[in-house]
Formats: C-alpha cells, structure tokens, sequence
C-alpha cells in the first residue's frame, strides 16, 4: 500500500477500505465483499454494474467525496449515456478508476442479491374505524315545487341514510358538487373524515378506498396496503432506505446535513420518492389505481420523522435534542410529494421525546404494555434501538445507539440479510470447524459453497452466534480478545498485523470471510449500548428482573435470543418469555390508520411515557464499561454445560 493511498467507502453496508490510486471501482468492491453484479465479466458490455458518487463531507469516514476523485468517462461510458443505458450520475464499477477519496452508493438495481427486507404482516385485534369514508348518494335534481339547494340535499341524504347529521361540506369540494352531480347523473360518491367534513365530491359510485401504513427505518421502508373497509393487508411491500448512502446511522445523516447545505434537501427527496416508489408497487400489486389511496400513516425515528416531514431535524444533533415538535402531524398526502388521491390526508403518529420517536409510539400502541401489570421490555432493535420498559402504572424509553453491527454493516464481510448470507453458525470446540446455514440454502453445511448458492458474507445473526461460539470454544476470551495462542494450534485462527482473526469461510473467486477483532470489538459496542440502556431502564422503575421480552424489528425476529442472552445482549428473563414482535413499529402503523381512537389514545399516552435520556444520565457510562466483557452469567454456565441448558 503505497502512502497515498485513498479511502473508499460503498454504501448499503458501510464496508471500507484504503487502496492504491488507479485501482478499479470492481476491484475494490470485490476485495471488500461487495455485492455489484457484472453478468459480462467486467467488459463493459452488460452494464449492470453502475455505481453512483455520493458528494459532500462525510465527518464521520473523515473524507470529502467529489467527482474530481473518479478518472473521467471512458469511451464505452459515453456511448452508454449517449443511449440511455448510464444514468447522469453513474459509472460503471468496471471502467472507472479511484484517484481520490470518495462514497459510492451500490443501487438495488446493481445488486446480485435482493435484501430480505421484512414485510410480513402481523394479524392484529382492531376496530375499523378509518379516518375517512366513502359513501355512494344518489340525489334527485331540484324541482320548482323543492328548489332545494345541492349542498343541502346532500347534507339530508347523510343524515337520513348514512346517520350522519351535520356534516360540514368543505369549500374545495362544494365547489366541485354541481360538476360531480351532472357528470354522474345524480350518482356521486363523497368522501367524509373523522371530524364529519365532506372533503371530496366525485361523480359516479366509487367506494372502495385504500389506505398505507410505512415504517419509515434507518436501514428499511416498510408498507403496508389496507382496505378501508375490513381492515385486510392487501399487498405489503419494503426497500432500503435510500438514505443509507448518506450514512449508516442517524447522526452520520445528521452530519451529513449539517455539513452540507443541500443535505436536508437531499435527504428529504430521496426518501420521498422511494415511498411514492412503495405506494405504486403497493397499487400494482392490488391491481388498484393510486388515487384509490385515501389515507396514509407514517412512523420513524425523530430524524427520519423530521426528514420526511421537511423539518430541520440538526439540533438533534446537539444536547438537550430538542425535537421541532413532538405532537401528531396531519397534512394532505399531496404536500409532502405523495401521489395518491388529490384529497388524501397523511397522519404522522407523535414522537415520545428527544431520539425516541413516532415508531417507538407505535410499538407502544401495537404492543399495550399499558395494559398489563407484568413487567414488559419491549426492544425494538435496530440502527438506532428504542427500549421501553414498564406496565400499567408506569413506562419508560430511551433510545440506544447501537449502531448497524447488529445488522451486518461495518463487520468485515458483514452483509444486510439476503441470498448468500450466512445467517446461523456452530463452531467445534475440539476441532473449531464450522457449520453453517445460508440464507437460501435450508440445508446446515460445512462447506464453502454448496447448491447454487454461494456464501457472500454474514448477517447480523449470523455474526451473533459466531461470536457466541467462538466464545465457548475458548477463541474469544472474557474481555473480547481473540486468544492468538491458538494460531498456534489450529489453521483457522490466524494473525491479523497485531490481532488476531478467525477464518469462518473461504471459497474460490470469493474474499475469505473472517471474524476480527475489529468485529468482536463492533458487537461488544453495540451490546454495551444496549445492556446499559436497559440497566438504567430498570434501575429507574426500581426493578431487578422483567416478565417478558418482546423484540421488535427484523434483528429481533431472526436472531436466537439464547445466544442474545448469553452474550449479555438481553438481560435475564425466562426463555419462553421472550418472543419476537416482528414489524411492531409497522403494526402500530397500521392500527393508526385503521382507527381513528387508536390516533387519538397514543397521542394521549406518549405524554405519560417517561423519556431518559442516557447521553446525559450519570450511571450510563458504568454500565457501559461494565458490559463490554462476555461474563454474563449464561455465558459461564453454557461454558461449563453445553449451550441452550438453561431455561
């Protein structure tokens, strides 16, 4: 490596290297693990393999990214742009060469393997009570003996046969009214909200409506598409969060736009359109038009909530993380760049406080610790986790900066859960040869590849429970040192300059898959951050041990709580009283937008949830300290015992 060499950092993912100047985008993707796709062999001629420059500073890879850092257009780019086939604002990964510092966003459209971004919907016990609905009237025309006027008459056939009396008509639809009633014949369908204003006036019998719900993530956008009148998903839909590509967590995106002026903006846009990009695929999907959206609800964390929304979202950067506001937002879905029905009203649940936001208020409402006199933790685990902790008397939440490892990004071959990624590990204690499963593949094997399906990295349960086996077979000591005494003795634990690694897989034409100490030091972060969240949590309501665990979040879904335990990720509670919530935040969504009481209970009981603020509270750092060896408790009997012995 020579001493100019430059920094390359590849979003979704975060994976980072330094590399020689001239060295091809390809090549550097590949020594990395990352996925692009070059069907042609990096010829030039498929070009699958476009990648896309982000500009701007980027604190915190400590590097300015800008086109000048890219060789210019090859000729084969050119006749490629020439025919439409490269976009404006990307290369191809083959032909451009690395002359500078520079963040490169890989699209899912060059990606080989899909994301499993989870959209599974969870059956949930609600009313249907929508915040608008849509009736179908047929009026009689005004005669000289009943020279009634139309908004009237419109007014009485509510009341008479829909039991709606005093029903407001607002102007922008009584404007409408004589047009819809000459155009239909009398037969017009209105659309009328919670609060008993007739907002909408179309001609003809159109009564079906739709409603989305989306959870807007730091890694995923989730979507939800319901009928208005059951309450029944009728399509569901995620993507990853475009915002990825400015950075991995929320305050990498704060910097981001508060180190470049058109950084709010760019953030805004991006996740804008990759919603109106859900919302069609939702429609298609359905078989249904756009404008037969009538509703949409959205949840996300403080900052994606203020992006979304168009708020300056940057003194959550800065203690006391004062949010522009906290209470429910409603707007018409066509102001924040949603095309769906012209008349389509958006609901933005509230935020509890500070980085604990709308989607931790979802959890609450999809979870309802509030009824309950047990002790409930419900950790929604993510980017950025929301704790909550509490039952009828009493609740508390924090937020918890665990950062993407538990998600595979910033691990050396770490990967987000697709096609290819090891997502399960059992690790020989005699002999320290691995087993695996592979997303893909249902079969454990230990082989490098097998099938048709090749191992391109590790997921984040993947990397939990190589840890955790790594541990009880002695490579990982206490503290999260990698024993380099056993390079000694076995081929699979090797020197890494002044560390040591563990080689995990190794395939041809594929980069060796290890587990660092920069890994193991990764994970012993983000558990740290967790535990002691969790711990102040509990140190507040005065309690030793929970009831129950609920983890939210697709981590939360797939991980082995077992190993979760043992690693000192989750505090002590009996195994079969932990489970997995799936997309809470998303089902709280939806039951905001099937019942308007549901909107109208949370906004209630968020200002009864108590909000701590761990950045500032005195025990946070002990705790902390305190949780980054592995001695929990588990650990040592697993170690003893064999895993999975306690119950």
């Amino acid at each position: 490596m020579s001493a100019t060499a430059i920094n390359v950092v590849f979003s979704p993912g975060g994976l980072r290297g330094a590399f020689d100047p001239g060295i091809t985008v390809m090549q550097a993707a590949r020594s990395l693990g990352v996925d692009i796709a070059s069907v042609c062999g990096g010829n030039a001629v498929c070009g699958r393999c476009q990648v896309q420059l982000i500009e701007g500073e980027f604190s915190k890879f400590a590097l300015y990214s800008a086109a000048t850092h890219l060789s210019p257009l090859t000729r084969r780019e050119r006749l490629l742009r020439e025919q439409g086939l490269l976009k404006p604002n990307s290369r191809l990964s083959c032909q451009t060469r690395l002359w500078g510092d520079v963040v490169l966003d890989v699209p899912e459209s060059s990606q080989q393997f899909e994301a499993v971004v989870c959209k599974v919907s969870d059956q949930i016990n609600t009313v249907v009570n929508p915040s608008v609905r849509l009736f179908d009237i047929q009026l009689s025309p005004s005669t000289l003996d009943n020279a009634i006027s139309d908004s009237d008459r419109l007014k009485d056939a509510l009341a008479h046969r829909y039991g709606l009396p005093d029903v407001g008509i607002a102007f922008h639809a009584l404007r409408h009214l004589p047009g819809a009633l000459q155009s239909g014949n009398g037969k017009i369908t209105v659309a009328v909200t919670e609060n008993r204003t007739l907002v909408s006036v179309r001609a003809g019998e159109k009564t079906a409506a739709y409603g989305v719900a989306i959870d807007i993530g730091s890694t995923t956008v989730a979507a939800q598409l319901c009928d208005l009148k059951t309450g029944n998903v009728v399509a569901s839909a995620g993507k990853m969060n475009p915002q990825i590509r400015y950075g991995d967590d929320v305050m990498s995106r704060l910097s981001y736009v508060i180190l470049n002026p058109s950084g709010r903006l760019e953030l805004t846009t991006a996740i804008r359109t990759t919603l109106q990009e859900l919302i069609s695929e939702l429609a298609v999907r359905a078989g249904i038009a756009v404008e037969q959206i009538w509703d949409v609800t959205v949840v996300a964390n403080p900052v994606m909530h203020h992006l979304f929304f168009g708020l300056d979202p940057r003194q959550l950067g800065f203690a006391p993380f004062a949010l522009v506001t906290q209470e429910a937002l409603n707007a018409t879905a066509a102001a924040l760049d949603l095309a769906v029905h012209p008349d389509a009203r958006l609901y933005g649940l509230p935020c509890i406080a500070g980085h604990v936001g709308a989607d931790a208020a979802a959890v609450v409402l999809a979870e309802r610790p509030d009824l309950s006199s047990e002790i409930s933790l419900i950790i929604d685990i993510g980017t950025n986790a929301e704790v909550i902790l509490g039952n009828a008397d009493r609740l508390l939440a924090c937020s918890c900066p665990t950062g993407p490892a538990f998600e595979g990004a910033q691990i050396s071959g770490g990967q987000r859960a697709a096609v290819g990624a090891i997502e399960r590990v059992r690790i020989d204690r005699n002999t320290l040869e691995p087993r695996f499963k592979v997303i893909g593949c249902d079969d454990w094997s230990d082989q490098p590849g097998f099938g048709h399906t090749k191992i391109t990295g590790i997921c984040g349960s993947g990397i939990i429970e190589a840890i955790a086996e790594l541990l009880l077979a002695g490579v990982i000591l206490p503290d999260g040192k990698i024993d380099g005494r056993k390079s000694g003795q076995f081929a699979r634990v090797i020197p890494q300059g002044r560390t040591f690694s563990y080689v995990l897989s190794g395939q041809p034409g594929m980069p060796v898959l290890q587990i660092t100490q920069k890994d193991v030091r990764a994970i012993q972060l983000a558990k740290a951050a967790l535990h002691a969240s969790t711990r102040l949590l509990m140190d507040k309501l005065q309690v030793q041990h929970v009831d129950q665990i609920r983890l939210a979040g697709a981590f939360g879904s797939y991980i082995d709580v077992y190993y979760a335990m043992m690693l000192g990720i989750l505090p002590e509670c009996p195994l079969d009283r932990v489970s997995a919530a799936g997309n809470a935040a998303g089902t709280g969504a939806r039951i905001a937008l099937l019942d308007v009481h549901a909107r109208r209970h949370i906004e209630q009981l968020v200002r009864r949830i108590e909000k701590i603020e761990t950045a500032l509270e005195a025990g946070f750092q002990q705790y902390f300290v305190d949780a980054m060896g592995f001695s929990h408790r588990l650990f040592t009997h697993a170690a003893e015992n064999g895993p999975g012995t306690v119950t």
